[in-house]
């Protein structure tokens, strides 16, 4: 059986007052010009890893956006195969030294990277990037984490718990929505709901926002209101982190599909504890979704 390695790896871009620029990276090992990209250590996720690697390879930090799906290819050493994960990640500091790995950095365009980059795939994961701009917003949805049964909760259900595994979610999460910078955290008035992302929270020294519109009682009696006031939301910061409920964000994510033209075909996932990467882009008629990522679990798999 022909094993296949993991990686990650970014289009990472900045602005310099002439538009948009992206990092290609020079690596003397191979003697080559590519994305910066590496494997997964054990007990990663893609999106750990890739943000990583980013600092180990350019010295620059991030902030991941969009993902722009995944590229497999050969490894001529041994026949296995190499499965990346890509995502657009801009620029929010450091800068670059050359190491081992990368001994010199380019700041190009659209244009100057497709003559530089050795790889088409690499060139199509930058175009794919070019594409979906800049982003005026970013929102995180996160369904809340495993709560405790309500069988077995005598009170009020808008005070039911996080369970155990539910806690373990919820400092998985932690880590995981910090790699996009997020800057506002909302909640729908749930304990389950708030105490899901109040980890990531106290990191950024945020206030949790109760937006009753995002929950199932608060949203279902008007879902256009509920989306608007989702809208609205993410039109006050670049990144933003919303918890509700598994009635709710479903039905969002498909009015939102919907509305920018690509509706959707079967049934849209939301796990507990689950990530929906919303990339919204800003025009005359307002905000509307450029892209939409869905990550199941904040917890990586087993090795």
């Amino acid at each position: 059986m022909v094993s296949e390695v993991q990686a990650a790896g970014v289009a990472l871009w900045r602005e310099n007052g002439q538009g948009r620029q992206f990092a290609i990276v020079h690596r003397p090992h191979r003697s080559d010009w590519s994305l910066p990209k590496g494997k997964l250590d054990r007990g990663e996720t893609h999106a750990v890893a890739a943000v990583r690697e980013t600092r180990e390879e350019t010295g620059y930090s991030c902030a991941l956006g969009a993902g722009l799906g995944e590229i497999r290819y050969p490894l001529p050493d041994n026949g296995s195969t190499k499965s990346v994960h890509y995502y657009t990640a801009r620029v929010t500091g450091g800068e670059f030294t050359a190491n081992d790995e990368v001994d010199e950095l380019r700041w190009c365009d659209l244009a100057q990277a497709r003559e530089l980059l050795s790889y088409p795939h690499d060139a199509g994961v930058l175009e794919r990037a070019a594409a979906l701009g800049t982003g005026s917003a970013t929102v995180l949805l996160v369904r809340h984490a495993k709560a405790g049964s309500r069988a077995d909760w005598g009170g009020p259900d808008t005070e039911r718990p996080l369970a155990d595994a539910g806690l373990r979610q919820a400092e998985a999460l932690r880590g995981l929505l910090a790699l996009w910078s997020p800057e506002r955290v909302y909640s729908a008035p749930r304990l389950r709901c708030v105490d899901t992302i109040a980890p990531l929270a106290r990191d950024l020294g945020a206030d949790i926002g109760a937006e009753p519109l995002l929950s199932e009682e608060g949203y279902w009696p008007d879902r256009a209101a509920g989306t608007r006031r989702l809208l609205e939301i993410a039109g006050t910061a670049a990144v933003t982190a919303i918890c509700s409920q598994g009635g709710v964000i479903p039905d969002v994510v498909e009015r939102l599909m919907d509305a920018a033209g690509t509706p959707v075909t079967g049934q849209v996932r939301s796990k507990k504890g689950s990530v929906w990467v919303l990339t919204l882009r800003r025009s005359e008629n307002g905000l509307s979704l450029e892209a939409a990522d869905y990550y199941p679990s904040a917890l990586p798999k087993p090795a």
